[in-house]
């Protein structure tokens, strides 16, 4: 059974960090891209950032380009999003999900095998 579980969000002040964690299970990273994703109050889930199967290709949005690093441990089989700089508006449910590929722009609807949400808090 595929299935993907991510943790590590918490309450942190403007300009802290925090690293998210997303764990899979039933699968090998080798055989997936793994993309970061977030839902503000109100808003559409939108794309944070995603690496490749191979850990070669990595995608950002432009909101979090310079602040955020995607990164994976294959013996953990484990994905991380360290989060650096963080704002105010960086506050909502975080969510890992993997799909067969990973580009800039790639649509939601793509992945699959979604995590639980991990609550990130950005106070001000």
């Amino acid at each position: 059974q595929l299935q993907l579980v991510g943790s590590g969000g918490g309450l942190v002040q403007s300009g802290g960090s925090l690293r998210l964690s997303c764990a899979a299970s039933g699968f090998t990273l080798d055989y997936s891209a793994i993309g970061w994703f977030r839902q503000a109050p109100g808003k559409e889930r939108e794309g944070v950032s995603c690496i490749s199967s191979s850990g070669g290709s990595t995608n950002y949005a432009d909101s979090v380009k310079g602040r955020f690093t995607i990164s994976r441990d294959i013996a953990k089989n484990t994905v991380y999003l360290q989060m650096n700089s963080l704002k105010p508006e960086d506050t909502a449910v975080y969510y890992c999900a993997g799909a067969p590929t990973c580009y800039s722009g790639q649509p939601v609807t793509d992945f699959g095998s979604w995590s639980q949400g991990t609550l990130v808090t950005v106070s001000s």
